[in-house]
Parts: C-alpha cells; structure tokens; sequence
C-alpha cells in the first residue's frame, strides 16, 4: 500500500495555519485539503463560534497508519470538504504535546478500544470528548465503518442529540479526571528485600521461552521490566529472571527488529521471534536499549552486547546528531511511500551489491535468510514482477554458516563483515526514510545519559563527546534563563527553521515550542547527573539541582505526588499525572531516580521526597510490575541502598581516571560516583555529603561506602575492583 502524497494534488491549495509551526508532522500535513489549525485557543473559540465538534487528529511524524490514513483520508477532497463544513480539524504532534496525548488516549481505552496513532478524537467546543478511535479507513473495510460515515454520524449526532452527546461528553471527562489523580492501589505493600523476588514473578510468567521478551506478537522491548529481571537476576542470582534478560537480549539482537546493516533498532517487532518489524526507529528505544546492552555486557561479560552498543552509538552519531550536537526525534518507516523499502532485500540485489564475491554471496544470503520466497509481506504482493523481499536477520550463526559452506569460522566471519559493508554501502544509495529532526528535551536526555554510561563502561570518549555536545546544545536552545539561582525554564521541542531574510539572503533559527513537562525536567536532570558521574564537572550538579528545585515548584504535590503537567500551565480538562512506564520510563519514576541521586550527594532534603513518592507508588508497583518497571528499579535503591564510589583526586589526573574506568567497568544498578578535585573547591560542594570526611591525598584515592560506611581508601584500579565486585 502506497503512502506517497501526489506533490500535483497540492498545486494551487493554500497552505493552512499548520504552516507556520515548527513541528515537522504539523507541517506535513500544512498542505492537505484539510483547515487543520494547530491546538490552541483559537481553535477552541472557532468551534464555540460555530458550535460545532472538535476534530482532534493526534499522531507523529514517523507513524506507519498516520501516512496511511493522511494518504487515504486527509488527502482526499471530498473527505477533507466534508470535515471542513462539519468541524474545527485540530492537528498534534503528540511528542510536542504529551499531556494532550495522555488525556485523550485515554478515551478509547474507556470506549473498549485499543489506543495507539493515528489518534482520531472528537471534542465538544469545551475540550470534552464524546467518541474516540485510531485510524479509520475510507470506507467500510474489515469490520471498520469509513471514515465518511464516521463523521456524519458524529456531526449529526451533535446536531440533533445534544443532550445525548453532552452527557457522554461529561461522563467520559469525569472517568479521564477520576484515572487522572494518580495510580490504581494495590494491596498494603511496605518496599522490602522480597521486593525484586515479588515483581520478578508476574513478569516470567509473561516471559517467553523461546524467544524472549514478554508475551506473543506484537513484541516490544520492555526495557523498564528487563532491567527488574537484569537485577533480579545478577544481584539477587535468581536463575530464571538472568536467563530470561539474557535471551531476549540475544533474540532482539539477532531478530530482525535490530538493524544489522546501520545499527540501530527499530520500534516493535509484528511477530513473536523479533523477526518483521515496524520500520521506525526513535530515539528513545535506542538510548533505553543501548543503556540495556551496556549493563548486559557488564553483568554478563557478553562480547556481542558491547558491539551492539557501539553500533547503537555509531547509527546516532551518523543518522541522528544535528551539526551543532542535539539528536534528532526518530526515522520513518517508510520511504518512497513504501513501509519497509529502504531496509529489505532480495537475492537479486544481494547479487548486485556484492559483485563477485561469491563466497560473500553465499554467506550473506544464509546468515541473513534471504531466500526466493521472503520473510517479508510486501503491500504489492501478488503484483506480476513485484519480487519477495526478506527482512535481514541472523538465521544462523557464522559457524554454522562456516560449516555450511565448508570455510573456516574466520573466513566465514570476515566474508560475512565484507557483505555487511558492501550491502551497507549500496543501501545508501537508495532514498532515504523521512528523518524527524524535532529535538526533544527529554528523548535527547536520555541519550545523553546511554551516551555516557556506555563511554565510559565501554571506555570510548567519543561517546562521552557527543553526550556533552547533545547536552550543551540543550542547555543553549531549550534552557532559557529565569532566575539566577534557577537553572532556569525548560522547553519541551525544537526544530531548525530555514526562512529567507528581506535582503533575500538564506538563514536559519532554532524554533522552540511548549513548555517542559515533567519528563524533560526529570529526564535532564538525570543527564546532567550522569555526565557529572562520568565526567566529575561540578557544574551538572549544580544544574541538575536547579532543574530539581524548579520541578518540585512546578509539578510536586505533599498530598498528591508528582503532576506531569506544571502548575502554571495550559488549562485542561484534567491535569494528568504519568505514574506508569509506556515507550519510556514514567515521569514521576524519574523525578524519583534524580531527587534520590542528590539526597545522596548535596542535600538528604531531596531523598525524603523521593522516598515519600516511592512509598506512595510500591503497592501499585509491585501489583503491576510491567507498568511499573523503572518505579521498581528506583525502589530496589531504597531498599538496598546505594554503592557509593569517591573519587578523591586531580580530575586531569590520569590516575584518577583509571580508577573511574574501574568503577564504571563494574555493573552497579544502585550506585553513585562522586568526585573531589584538590584543586576545585567546588567539587567538594557539589557532593557535599559524600566529600564529608575524604582528606585529600598525594595520590588519587578511591572510597567506596555502603550506607553510612566506607572502606579505607584505595589508589590502584586492582583494588577497587575488588572492592565494588561485592556489589
């Protein structure tokens, strides 16, 4: 099925108010036939003017049935005619506006329905929903009514049962208002040392044995409840939950979710055994998988794990890094109005990119599975000419490719390599998926802090490079200044915007829209942390305490915890909270993580907040471990504690450094690095707590405490080691 818009279709139209936004899914839509207006309160004033509904159409720019339904529906005159004249057509970006996400997917979720995007949301003028759905077809097609029908139904509806309508309206705002307070209770739950050992249960019955992750197709990553099995497993030596991470971090790297020509993965897999994915590739996946194959490199001694780690970075630092450093939102799956195309194959093209390598040839079609037959359903099957494609995946591994072919395993290996670069090299030749180059506070975050942790645990300094230009981008562009005691106010996007000057000279400008949610507060304070652990700048800390100050104005609540919505902000039908991981870990889960990390450097202030959240959150937690994952890894610290590390020495000085290499070669899922520079005496306040009672020595020195107690110092790499292998 073709997505491709016809450039002809849009001669002539005037582009509509989405033209002047920043975000690149608004303005791919700025051209439909369609009167879309972006959210706001015009939008809501037009609709009372003309008391009609609110169309509300919510997606994101690299989203498979968002083209799909643009192509079918949007792009349609007769369709677009019939949604001008019956209703105000609102268009957003669900990564700008998370909050109106979080609100109206929960509509169809009390409707009976699964959510998911596009998002297809109708509103009374006052922001009250009445029926909601995803994507609608053009017509009645597989059990699904047209999206034509929908809207007269809807519009006449309005129209003549408005009583009927208000009243579903006003039912379905109370539930939103009524989930909205916060999370589900669980049974009495004091956090306790069968913590891990009760959230791991659920989650391996779940589990899937033969190839991994939890449950049967679709399959995504799950990377928050992994890392619960990861802890489980290596710290508590619970066999099956360390088998369990194991596997499915093996299967995803072999299955066809994870690119094996560009590095990266892409979002969720439509089968069971990782094989066909959904093409897309965000950012936030591969900085929560790259964070995951770090630790399981770490935890394991798994060399393939830290290949799939470079890889990772190395698809960011060539796709997905602006010139001026910020990463960039996610990659399309489609291209060339197909989903898939750029990244499947055929024998044929094998062939052709290969050459006259025949051994190359016959080791890239058995390891990769390319056969005549394909893995791959492609939209034109069926169509005289169109050739199955396969989706490349590892079906075997080089030795069994080397016995196969009757080569050694080297020889294997290097005609496989050879292959991966050929076929690499004639793949960029083709057109490229759409790449979203909206940056995200958050997103950016937590690559920044995957960039860091996997540097240093991998010991590769241009990692550590490009997380503090990511970071310093962010603190330049989307931290503009407030207070000067602040660390000043977040912003949640912005995209680079080319505009001609009145001289008719080309330039460009960063644009910015919406204020920071708490996931872009919680998100970089976290980052600024974790470069501050890899790094020993005091600076982050400081920064990531103004962010923190900053958040608890904004978003903390004595009686009711953390709102993901300040509350200053943009009036809504309900201000939502995000207790629960989806794609990414929970707002409030990571407000957590950074308050704990300062109560131990700077101010124990922070850590009874965090404490109070966490205590507020385990019943529900432990009662639903798969939504709960990251809140459950923050509450394994509480629990058990932190392993401090006390780097006391010359920052420059390379012994220093050989003694950090040494604490981050360890895998310590609880664990705090801190750093006292002799020669800035601003190290010394930003781990002020930590600091306390660490002399300074002639040679650097290592510290590790557990608790209130800390070991005597150390100064070789050897010995502390040793020290931090007790976990």
């Amino acid at each position: 099925m073709s997505t491709t818009i016809d450039p002809a279709a849009r001669e002539g139209r005037k582009p509509s108010r989405l033209a002047a936004e920043a975000s690149p899914y608004l303005l791919q839509h700025a051209n439909n036939p369609v009167d879309w207006w972006p959210w706001s309160a015009a939008a809501l004033a037009e609709a009372k003017r003309r008391d009609v509904p609110i169309l509300l159409s919510i997606g994101y720019s690299a989203c498979h049935w968002c083209h799909v339904m643009e192509r079918e529906s949007f792009e349609d005159e007769d369709i677009a005619r019939s949604m001008n004249e019956l209703f105000v057509n609102v268009k957003v970006d669900r990564e700008e506006r998370p909050d109106l996400d979080q609100i109206y997917q929960v509509v169809v979720q009390l409707m009976g329905r699964s959510g998911g995007w596009p998002l297809t949301v109708f509103l009374t003028p006052s922001q009250k929903p009445f029926f909601a759905g995803t994507y609608f077809p053009p017509e009645d097609r597989h059990g699904m009514p047209g999206f034509p029908k929908i809207l007269r139904a809807i519009s006449e509806a309005y129209r003549e049962r408005r009583d009927e309508v208000d009243g579903q309206a006003d039912e379905l705002t109370r539930a939103i208002a009524e989930i909205g307070k916060g999370v589900e209770e669980g049974a009495p739950y004091t956090p306790g040392p069968d913590l891990l050992e009760r959230a791991s249960r659920p989650l391996l019955r779940r589990f899937d044995e033969a190839h991994g992750g939890f449950g049967r197709a679709p399959k995504f990553p799950n990377t928050m409840p992994l890392e619960v099995l990861l802890r489980r497993g290596v710290v508590e030596g619970d066999g099956a939950a360390r088998e369990a991470a194991r596997l499915t971090l093996e299967s995803m790297r072999a299955g066809g979710i994870w690119d094996h020509l560009g590095g990266g993965f892409h979002r969720y897999s439509t089968d069971e055994r990782w094989l066909v994915p959904h093409f897309e590739k965000m950012l936030y996946d591969n900085a929560l998988l790259l964070r995951a194959y770090v630790d399981g490199y770490r935890a394991f001694g798994a060399a393939p794990f830290a290949a799939t780690a470079r890889e990772i970075a190395a698809w960011v630092e060539r796709e997905m890094t602006d010139p001026e450093g910020g990463y960039y939102a996610s990659e399309d799956a489609d291209s060339e109005g197909e989903e898939g195309k750029f990244f499947v194959w055929d024998e044929s093209a094998v062939k052709q990119a290969l050459g006259g390598d025949a051994l190359a040839i016959k080791a890239a079609l058995d390891y990769f599975g390319v056969t005549p037959a394909g893995n791959f359903t492609d939209p034109r099957a069926g169509v005289v000419g169109v050739v199955p494609k396969s989706v490349l995946f590892e079906s075997r591994p080089a030795r069994a490719v080397a016995a196969k072919l009757d080569v050694t395993e080297d020889e294997a290996r290097e005609a496989i390599e050879r292959a991966k670069r050929a076929m690499f090299d004639e793949r960029e030749r083709r057109p490229k998926p759409f790449r979203d180059e909206k940056i995200l506070t958050s997103w950016s975050a937590l690559m920044i802090s995957a960039m860091a942790e996997a540097g240093a645990a991998l010991d590769e300094p241009k990692m550590l490079s490009s997380a503090e230009r990511a970071f310093a981008f962010v603190e330049a562009n989307l931290l503009t200044p407030r207070e000067p005691h602040r660390a000043g106010q977040l912003v949640r996007a912005a995209r680079l915007a080319k505009k001609v000057t009145v001289e008719g000279e080309p330039s460009e400008r960063w644009l910015v829209k919406a204020p920071g949610f708490l996931d872009d507060h919680a998100y970089l304070a976290n980052a600024a942390l974790d470069l501050y652990e890899v790094a020993g700048d005091p600076s982050k800390v400081r920064l990531a305490q103004g962010l923190a100050d900053g958040m608890l104005d904004a978003f903390w609540s004595e009686e009711e915890g953390f709102f993901f919505t300040p509350r200053d902000g943009e009036a809504l039908i309900t201000r939502s909270k995000d207790p629960y991981d989806n794609a990414v870990p929970s707002g409030a889960s990571m407000a957590v993580r950074a308050l704990a990390r300062l109560g131990a450097l700077v101010a124990a202030r922070y850590a009874r907040v965090a404490e109070a959240e966490l205590v507020r959150l385990a019943p529900a937690a432990v009662a639903q471990p798969f939504g709960y994952g990251q809140t459950l890894c923050e509450l394994d610290r509480l629990v058990r504690g932190s392993v401090d590390v006390v780097l006391v020495g010359a920052r420059a000085d390379a012994r220093t450094r050989a003694l950090a290499r040494a604490a981050f070669a360890v895998w310590l899922p609880n664990r705090t690095i801190a750093w006292v520079d002799p020669g800035d005496p601003s190290s010394r306040s930003a781990a002020a707590l930590l600091a306390e009672g660490k002399p300074d020595a002639p040679a650097p020195a290592a510290y590790v405490c557990r608790g209130r107690t800390c070991s005597s110092p150390v100064t070789s790499p050897e010995a502390l080691s040793a020290l931090l292998a007790g976990g």
